[in-house]
């Protein structure tokens, strides 16, 4: 190897973020506090206290929230897996992947030998360490387990069949449902990064036996979430959402009101631009389910004119065929029947109440008959957020009622409603909208010190630390600089003011402050100087 080479190889590697993840710098970080301090102070103001949750949580917690068949559960969340406890366990986590790395060819009997004998292995590790409790068991995976268990004498016997017809089929479907079983088969509690943050707030109000609080109870959250999606401008794979949610109590139409009127409130206090609110109703399980079944009977009778996702989505869950976004479907979904038109009695009534609190509450609505969702627990009142400066994919903030939710996920009957705010696309639409206010005081560099002398040098330690007290940011240099190069990088770090103090100041106790916008420059004392910037 040549000299060359071998330095190139020694070259230690050039380490960057994960794709689909960003670092956050300043001044950006700035804008994104402010986000989040004016969250915090306008939450304050409607009731909601924060909740700081977990990270990662159960899979079977977002399964059963989420939806199974979801492609945020099925492809899209970070899985997580610990090692499990004891030696004889680590091994099934050892011969798992022997199994699942396994080449085994039709053609070759001593590789079907081999895969069957790991397989056993496996089976007879598993009964062992489950009856030492090391394992993590549930309905389901006993279940699974049990299959796996019956279907081994097939395995051993599909070794004597080789040559016979229909070998290759039986061999390829035998060998592929035992890597898959055990693939699928968790070892310990599987846990995943979250996906979203509403299952974890109900799962918290269950866990905490919050519905003994008074109620209803109100939660705001901050934080990352995690899915696995393609990265493009505003969405990434590590993704920020500020949320709240409201369990517990009534389901009466000024709680719907006061969320909305509070998400738009915060929206105002950022100056975030283009905001539109659209809202809707979508029933109840008495309603819905029959609006569901007259809009698949429309749908059906067009089928012929969608597109392929769109006929699919007649039997899966037809309500998702009116997120079409398909020039050619949509003069076809204009026309279906609207569910406004359908909605019972008390849903009708509901909805109507909610607008009548949101006019008085001088909060702009437009109806949107096409703003569904999917999953079962979701009824009546549903809402989005759209803002400018973001394109086609403009929605900022979706929310609604989930009155079914805390009690899919093993609690008491619970009402509830919340948002869910994408972080991301906010500031997105506030930069390029530059709607953010002026950078404040407590956001730039305020003053740069320059000190010349030992003696000054003492002075510029008090200056510094009585004006960061007072709340203003100041860059001291921690060596002496001439006078130049100190304005030089004071204008290189956008200071407003340079603190001049050299020994004539100290002695006369005049400190010299120059505005580096215009060059003007005063000789102020300490406490007059500390007044002067308060004023500002």
């Amino acid at each position: 190897m040549s000299e060359g080479a071998a330095k190139k190889e020694d070259k230690p590697r050039k380490f960057q973020a994960i794709r689909g993840t960003r670092d956050i710098l300043p001044p950006e970080s700035a804008l994104w506090n402010r986000v989040e301090q004016t969250a915090h102070s306008v939450f304050a103001t409607f009731g909601f206290g924060e909740i700081r949750l977990p990270i990662f949580e159960s899979t079977d917690l977002f399964s059963r929230a989420v939806g199974g068949e979801t492609d945020i559960v099925s492809k899209e969340m970070y899985r997580l897996e610990d090692l499990p406890e004891g030696e004889s366990t680590q091994h099934l986590v050892h011969l798992r992947l022997f199994i699942l790395s396994d080449s085994v060819s039709s053609t070759y009997p001593n590789q079907l030998r081999d895969f069957v004998v790991r397989v056993e292995k496996f089976i007879e590790g598993y009964k062992t360490s489950r009856q030492k409790d090391l394992l993590y068991r549930t309905e389901s995976t006993e279940r699974n387990f049990g299959y796996l268990e019956s279907n081994l004498e097939g395995l051993r016997n599909l070794q004597n069949e080789f040559g016979q017809p229909n070998f290759q089929f039986k061999f390829d479907e035998t060998v592929n449902y035992f890597k898959l079983g055990i693939r699928d088969l968790p070892l310990t509690e599987p846990k995943v990064l979250r996906p979203e943050a509403t299952a974890s707030v109900c799962r918290a109000y269950i866990e905490h036996n919050m519905q003994q609080l008074p109620q209803p109870v109100k939660l705001y959250y901050l934080g990352p979430m995690f899915r696995r999606e393609r990265p493009q401008k505003g969405r990434y794979r590590q993704f920020y959402q500020i949320g709240a949610e409201i369990l517990g109590g009534t389901d009466a139409p000024a709680i719907d009101a006061e969320v909305i009127e509070m998400v738009m409130t915060f929206f105002d206090k950022l100056e975030l631009q283009g905001v539109q609110l659209d809202m809707n109703s979508i029933g109840c399980r008495d309603c819905r389910p029959k609006y569901v079944d007259l809009l698949r009977a429309e749908l059906t009778k067009v089928k012929d004119k969608l597109g392929p996702d769109s006929q699919r989505r007649i039997e899966t869950n037809p309500l998702r065929v009116l997120d079409s976004k398909l020039d050619s479907e949509q003069p076809i979904i204009e026309k279906l029947p609207r569910i406004a038109d359908h909605l019972c009695t008390d849903c009708a009534m509901h909805y109507a109440a909610v607008k009548r609190q949101l006019e008085l509450r001088g909060v702009l609505y437009r109806e949107n008959w096409r703003l569904v969702r999917g999953l079962d627990y979701y009824m009546r009142t549903t809402f989005e957020i759209t803002a400018a400066g973001l394109g086609s994919q403009n929605a900022v903030c979706g929310g609604g009622r989930y009155d079914g939710l805390v009690e899919l996920l093993g609690g008491p009957p619970t009402k509830g409603i919340g948002f869910a705010i994408g972080e991301d696309r906010l500031i997105l639409s506030l930069q390029e909208t530059k709607a953010q206010s002026p950078v404040t005081s407590h956001q730039s560099l305020s003053v740069y010190i320059a000190w010349m002398g030992d003696k000054a040098h003492a002075t510029a330690i008090r200056a510094a630390k009585d004006l960061r007290n007072a709340g203003f940011s100041v860059e001291l240099p921690p060596v002496e600089q001439k006078f130049g190069k100190a304005l030089g990088q004071a204008d290189k770090l956008g200071a407003r003011f340079a603190l001049i103090l050299g020994d004539n100041e100290v002695a006369e106790g005049l400190w010299t402050l120059k505005t580096l916008a215009d060059g003007s420059q005063q000789k102020l004392t300490e406490p007059d100087l500390l007044d002067f910037l308060r004023k500002l």
